[in-house]
């Protein structure tokens, strides 16, 4: 019985040791494609970059958004990577391996695009907003509710630098679906102000002062027919007034700015024509059988 079982280790031994010597055989006829497929390789890596450098050169000629030149720039980068490791599975006689890749591959794709399906998205849409000639770097907009500056465009969104310097970053699935407001597609952007006078002021002389005080502290408004000026409504302490003239800026820190100096002129001037800008007032009316005494009768027999 025992030398039966050793005979059975024997014999497995031997064959793992021939197993092992075919392997070390077959490694050593295959190092000379081994060698081959590491340059192979390193030639891959070391073209790609320099074919993506190369890709980027021509395509600043273009119109393109920057986002979308690197992109372009990186898929060349990988299809070349990709080509070479093609290649480097042909030197190795890894056919049917390739084969097995690109079926696993194919399989895995289908289950990472349905998990991914909102990252997608956003890379499809990212490619969208890269051909859109209405939005570029630079561009002052208002989307989903947020407005500023576009300084980047990538794959993943739309980063916009607000009025107080915080960035905001908006998938760009949010913004393909959604309206864009571009305040940079003209060359100028309207300031609105909306102020208030006492009833005593003469209105027609509010007017003039108004219009004269915005021609004369804004080169962008030579004259008055520049300057929209109409009085509102009745309100509650005051006659309402709006004004609106146009600036020679997109950007919407600007129009802030503009409106912050409007207000400063407009105040100062009426400070200096004694034209009230009033506060809200309430009267309160007593009858004439209602007089202090009663008053405090009334008071101590509450008391």
């Amino acid at each position: 019985m025992e030398s039966k079982l050793e005979a059975n280790l024997y014999n497995a031994w031997d064959k793992m040791l021939d197993k092992l010597t075919d392997w070390l055989d077959i490694f050593i006829l295959s190092i000379p494609n081994i060698i081959i497929a590491l340059l192979v390789f390193t030639i891959a890596i070391i073209f790609s970059k320099y074919l993506r450098k190369f890709t980027l050169k021509i395509l600043k000629r273009s119109n393109l958004q920057a986002s979308m030149k690197n992109l372009i720039a990186k898929i060349v980068s990988v299809v070349v990577v990709l080509l070479g490791l093609f290649l480097i599975l042909g030197i190795l006689n890894l056919g049917k391996a390739l084969n097995t890749i690109l079926a696993g591959a194919g399989v895995a794709g289908l289950a990472v695009g349905l998990a991914l399906q909102g990252a997608l998205a956003n890379t499809y849409s990212g490619i969208i907003l890269s051909y859109v000639k209405q939005l570029k770097f630079g561009d002052w907009i208002k989307s989903n509710g947020y407005e500023g500056e576009v300084i980047d465009i990538n794959l993943r969104a739309v980063t916009v630098k607000q009025k107080d310097n915080n960035l905001v970053y908006i998938p760009n699935k949010l913004v393909v679906e959604n309206p864009i407001k571009n305040y940079s597609t003209t060359a100028q952007s309207r300031v609105i102000l909306n102020c208030g006078v006492g009833y005593e002021s003469n209105l027609e002389n509010v007017k003039e002062l108004v219009i004269e005080t915005i021609i004369s502290n804004f080169k962008d408004v030579k004259t008055d027919d520049k300057i929209i000026f109409l009085y509102k409504e009745f309100g509650d302490s005051s006659i309402n007034f709006e004004t609106r003239f146009w600036i020679n800026s997109t950007s919407g820190l600007e129009v802030a700015k503009a409106k912050s100096k409007a207000i400063i002129f407009i105040k100062k001037a009426f400070d200096k024509h004694n034209i009230n800008i009033p506060f809200p007032i309430r009267t309160l009316e007593f009858s004439n059988n209602l007089t202090m005494k009663n008053l405090k009768l009334e008071t101590s027999e509450n008391e």
